[in-house]
């Protein structure tokens, strides 16, 4: 065995072991982080100048004029945090820079009132993410360009966890007493198997499965005080453990704050709101908001702000993301005709809202105390 193999078995060795990670909160702790919180009501943020996380972070394309009149408009509407997608390689290739302009960020929110969750793994879309120049969108497809982290190609060579440790430690322990950020969502929907047309990765369940863990342990061990979580996003039965697979149990002993997905109707919404309180723990749903799929602000807000649940809908300003498209249109692109409705998004390019009565919900609802929901004017 080579000296570097020994040092990077070495490494997974140690990383592995949760004692050298800080506990899991107590109920109690997560409680008492929660009630200090604002109703917590927000966006998944990408600018509408970015494909995807590479153009949002990369120093050629970081775009901060763009993020300030944006995070402007989420405050106007009562926003107070954004969920914002990171990727392992805007570390691997340029650490210091990622971090500078991660903090030139959290400046420009702050401004605004408005916190962050990021997020630093993600198994959707693309598994073979390229840095550098990203590719133009594909006309009239739902986020055409968007990149799976780590992609395929590291996720089943366990020579790269060693970087992924690297990721982790170095950009949570940057920011682990950072106010600025509400917490870290280490693996977006990590049992998801890609969608769009991509080819899917053979065994990544099982990959994830056993890198999981890991991530947690890795950003418990800088002992960040904000949580950390991961969200369950598929299934009928998520208070029942014994129905949950590898990672989605992973997702649910680990996380200190309870994060789920969910894009339908509001009677599903509130089902699998109730299974998540079922663990005792708070809950905040990091994605939501599909119009044509029965998952509205009208219909969904309510129910949650009842319930004292955070919400982060996906999209926030119409871009090149093309999220105001359905996921259909992977199969079918609407090049000649855009949808009636829109599928996601907030704010039309020019700023403007898609809908005046969307955002006149959302900033009443904000305005209002926690579990109040005010008559409609």
């Amino acid at each position: 065995m080579t000296k570097r193999m020994i040092l990077l078995a070495a490494m997974l060795a140690t990383t592995a072991s949760p004692a050298l990670a800080r506990d899991q909160w107590t109920k109690a702790q997560a409680h008492a982080w929660y009630a200090r919180q604002p109703w917590l009501i927000g966006a998944n943020y990408t600018p509408a100048t970015a494909i995807n996380q590479f153009e949002m972070w990369q120093a050629e394309t970081f775009d901060p004029a763009t993020i300030d009149k944006e995070l402007g408009l989420a405050q106007s509407i009562g926003m107070n945090t954004m969920r914002v997608f990171l990727h392992n390689m805007l570390w691997e290739q340029d650490p210091e820079g990622l971090k500078k302009r991660m903090n030139q960020f959290l400046e420009i929110a702050a401004r605004h009132k408005i916190r962050t969750l990021f997020v630093l793994f993600d198994s959707c879309w693309d598994p073979n993410p390229v840095a550098g120049p990203q590719r133009p969108p594909i006309p009239g497809v739902h986020n055409s360009g968007w990149m799976q982290a780590p992609g395929a190609a590291r996720l089943k060579d366990e020579s790269q966890y060693v970087k992924f440790q690297g990721y982790v430690k170095d950009v949570v322990g940057t920011f682990a007493k950072d106010d600025r950020v509400l917490g870290w969502d280490l693996w977006n929907e990590p049992n998801n198997d890609g969608g769009g047309n991509y080819v899917r990765t053979p065994d990544k369940k099982a990959y994830v499965a056993r890198l999981l863990p890991q991530v947690f342990d890795w950003a418990a061990s800088v002992d960040p005080t904000q949580p950390l979580t991961a969200g369950l996003w598929i299934g009928d039965t998520w208070d029942r453990m014994e129905t949950l697979d590898a990672v989605e149990k992973t997702q649910v002993t680990r996380s200190d704050v309870l994060t789920f997905h969910d894009y339908s109707w509001p009677e599903t919404f509130e089902k699998r709101a109730k299974q998540m309180l079922s663990y005792g723990r708070p809950v905040i749903n990091t994605e939501y908001m599909a119009r044509g799929n029965g998952s509205t602000f009208d219909g969904t807000l309510p129910v949650a702000k009842r319930m004292n649940i955070g919400m982060m809908n996906w999209g926030f300003v119409d871009g090149k993301t093309q999220t105001r498209l359905p996921w259909d249109s992977w199969k079918k692109p609407y090049t000649m005709e855009p949808p009636t409705i829109w599928f996601h998004e907030v704010f039309r390019a020019d700023g403007t809202p898609y809908r005046q009565a969307e955002t006149d919900l959302i900033r009443r609802l904000a305005q209002s105390p926690k579990g109040v929901v005010p008559a409609a004017k």
